[in-house]
Parts: structure tokens; sequence; C-alpha cells
């Protein structure tokens, strides 16, 4: 179907029109496009603005056209311009001129608004599921280290003792606002802006309140020029995946770092390495590498909407027609990514005997040691001097803190005792972090119980 030919005098030339399509893109929306598509028939027709005829033999069309695409005896023509005018063009071909009426009161500007805020609406939700699975995966992990001491670091040097569980928790906070962050997006979609038309609604009586309770929204768009122009949605929603790729990409070097030899805390699964082609000893974290270089793709998204969007006057723009690419690739490489992560976290191994024997080396209780002296009475000031002193010691003699006999602490400080050594115990240590947010057990196990409850309130 040629739209313009009425107006123009000369059709589109060939590389124009491969440059202006979409369809190669946007066919993704054809779901959106019907359900968009059969509301708006429906509420026409309640409006008297077409016959009832008329909107039967058009939902019928547009319902028959979305079961041949889904079970694939209707091949998406690129040839078309975009879907939009693929699913009109083959709706008239089925059902006659009653396949025309459908565009009235609308505009593509409206049209594609609403299939691309569907769209989102759909992709929020389902993202919601899969980082509730991503979570629900790390409390496991989490609940089955809960003492597995390991070195927790700073600087990536050996700081103070934690556990695996207290670790892998921290990215469990990190997705738990991913998920917050799309759920609050998910409140900001639930407006329809069908009935804006093309910037200025229509002369004909319509009711966008019928098209947005059909359609699952509660509310409509209160401006019709920001209801067609406003792409804030599709920024919010790449900005949410750019965020949580970039802790997926933290993670991601952690597990990388982790599963080398000199580290050998985790064993990644066969299922997600690979090898050399030269070395045949070697196994490669590839896919931890892959999901940390996709974050860039990610932020190159988020940067392209909003350099592309930055300087559009009201209303619509062609440019708009790329913000598809932006959100689509974001969306293609979310749902690959988080899938990878979450089975490569259920089947790496854990190695705990390697991880509470680098917990014990690096001085890591140095800092309970000096709190055991302002324990007895020094400040800590004077007390991290103390303990200092007695890691340099230490140093020059390859000993430990637990290797050093009360005798030379003695030399230091007439503050040492017997009660000292059980004081700079590992598991002792971790114990006496029984602070809200710490990594004893206890703790650990109430933020495993917490994130837990969350997560089941947000299913309600």
């Amino acid at each position: 179907m040629d739209l313009y030919k009425s107006r123009f005098s000369e059709r589109t030339s060939d590389i124009a029109h491969k440059f202006n399509s979409s369809i190669k893109t946007d066919y993704r929306l054809y779901p959106y496009d019907i359900k968009g598509s059969i509301a708006h028939a429906k509420m026409l027709c309640e409006c008297s603005i077409i016959s009832s005829e008329d909107c039967d033999l058009i939902v019928s069309g547009l319902e028959s056209i979305l079961e041949d695409l889904n079970n694939g005896k209707l091949e998406i023509s690129y040839e078309s311009e975009d879907i939009h005018m693929f699913i009109e063009s083959e709706l008239t071909k089925r059902i006659g001129n009653s396949g025309k009426k459908l565009h009235t009161a609308r505009s593509r500007n409206d049209q594609v608004a609403l299939d691309l805020k569907l769209y989102t609406k759909d992709k929020t939700e389902e993202a919601v599921l899969y980082i509730k699975n991503l979570i629900s995966t790390i409390l496991k992990i989490s609940q089955d280290n809960l003492n597995t001491v390991m070195p927790g670091y700073t600087h990536l040097q050996i700081a103070q003792p934690v556990t695996f569980a207290h670790h892998i928790m921290a990215y469990a906070q990190m997705f738990m606002r991913d998920l917050q962050r799309i759920q609050d997006l998910s409140n900001r979609l639930d407006i329809s802006p069908l009935g804006a038309c093309a910037l200025a609604t229509t002369t004909y009586n319509i009711d966008r309140f019928s098209t947005a309770e059909k359609l699952g929204f509660s509310k409509v768009t209160l401006n019709s020029i920001d209801s067609v122009s406003d792409r804030d949605f599709v920024v919010d929603f790449i900005y949410c995946l750019a965020m949580f790729s970039m802790h997926l990409s933290r993670l991601a070097e952690e597990l990388i770092i982790f599963s080398s030899q000199e580290f050998n805390y985790i064993k990644i699964s066969d299922k997600y390495s690979s090898g050399s082609s030269i070395m045949p000893q070697k196994k490669n974290p590839d896919m931890a590498e892959l999901l940390r270089a996709k974050s860039a793709k990610m932020y190159s998204n988020l940067m392209g909407i909003l350099t592309m969007l930055k300087a559009i006057p009201l209303a619509y723009n062609k440019d708009m027609q790329e913000d598809k690419i932006y959100l689509f690739e974001s969306v293609e490489i979310f749902e690959i990514s988080v899938e990878i992560i979450t089975n490569i976290l259920e089947t790496m191994q854990v190695d705990k005997f390697r991880m509470r024997e680098m917990a014990s080396k690096g001085y890591i209780n140095a800092t309970d040691a000096a709190d055991y002296l302002v324990k007895k009475g020094l400040t800590f000031r004077d007390s991290y001097y103390i303990i200092g002193e007695i890691v340099k010691y230490a140093i020059s003699e390859d000993l430990s803190l637990n290797d050093i006999s009360l005798e030379k602490y003695q030399e230091f400080s007439n503050k040492f005792d017997e009660d000292y050594f059980h004081f700079i115990d590992l598991d002792y240590i971790l114990n006496q972090r029984d602070v809200f947010s710490g990594p004893s057990p206890k703790r650990v196990q109430e933020q495993i119980n917490i994130v837990k409850e969350k997560l089941d309130d947000s299913k309600k």
C-alpha cells in the first residue's frame, strides 16, 4: 500500500525507502500493535464512529493476523515501511474497505507510542521475574555458606574476615535495588497515550478512558503533545537495565578473579567456560568475561537514546524511530545475561577450605587485635600504633598474629593476656560482629530472611 501517492508526484526512491523503513526492527511490536488496534476499534464502535459490523470484521481480521503471525502461516513483508502499515495493509486485504476505517481518529504517532509502552510494560514485568529468580539463587548460595569464612577486601587487599554468605549478599542488595527501580518504572508506565493522535487529538468524540481500560492502563496521558513525544519511559528502562548490567559486571569480575588459580575460591562449571585453541590445560571464564563486556553496550545504548532525544523539538520527529533499536538490543542483552549469570551461580562450586585458608593470611585480624587493647583501656589510636608495630615484626619474622607468643606480645604492651588469642580467632571475630547488617552468621541469616520477605511481599 503506497500511503503517500495521493500527495506525492514521485514515488520514494528505493534507497530512501530502505533508509526510512523500520520494519526489520519494529516487527517485534506486532502483538502489541494488534492488541492496541483491537481496543481502538472497539472504542470506535462504542462511540458510534464505526458500525458494529465493521468493528466485528476488524477485530476478527486482526485476530486472524495475530494467529497467523504467531504460528508462522503469515510472514512479515519487509517491503512495508513499518509493522503498523504492514498490519493495516494485511487487514485491508482480508476484510476489504472495513479495514481502512481502523485508522480513524488515530495517528501512527500515538499508535507507536502505545505499542512501545505496551512492549516496555510487558518487558518490565518479565525483568522483575528474571531478577527475582537471580536473587533467589543468591539467597540459596548464601544460606549454604553462612559459616564459610573468607577474606573481606578493600583495594583488593585482604582487610577483615567475613563469610562468603555475607559477601554475596551484597550483590543481592544491588539486585534488589535494580528490582525496585524497575517496579517504580512499572508504575510510571501505567498510563495510555492512545487518543492523542498526531499531536492535537481529534474532532471525533472518542473515549480515551475506554481504550486505556481495555489495554490494562489505569490512567491516560494529560497532554496530547507530550503523549506522542514522550520517550522517558524508554530511557528509564534502558537506564534500569544499564544499572543492572553494571552490577552484573562487578559480580562477573569477582567470579573471574575468584576462579583464577591464584584465588581458587570457586570453580565455574564447564558448561559456562571455554578452552584455548593452543593451550590444552586452559579453562577460561569466557561467559563471565562476556557478561562484563556487555555492560559497555548497555551504557552506549543509554547514551545513544539520551543523545538522540536531547534536541528534538515537539512533537513527534522521525528521529524517534531509532528509540527501538536501543531498547530492543538492551532487552535482548539483559535477558540472555541474567539467564547466564543465574546458571553460572547455580552450577559453581565453592571451595570453603581454600577461603578459610586465605582468611588466615594477610594479618586479617589486626583490627580485632587493636580492639582488644581498646577494651583493655587504651585509646584506639595508641592500640592501632602498637598493633602496627607488631604486624611489622610479624612480617619480618614471617609469622601470623596467631603464631607470636604471649611473651613477645607483652614486650609491646602489658595489656596482652591469655584471653587475647581467643579474641583474634576467626570464628570468634565473626560471631562478635553481631551488628545489624554485619557478617556474623546470625546477622547474615537475618539479611536473608528480610530479603526473602521483601521478595514475597512484591508478589502480592
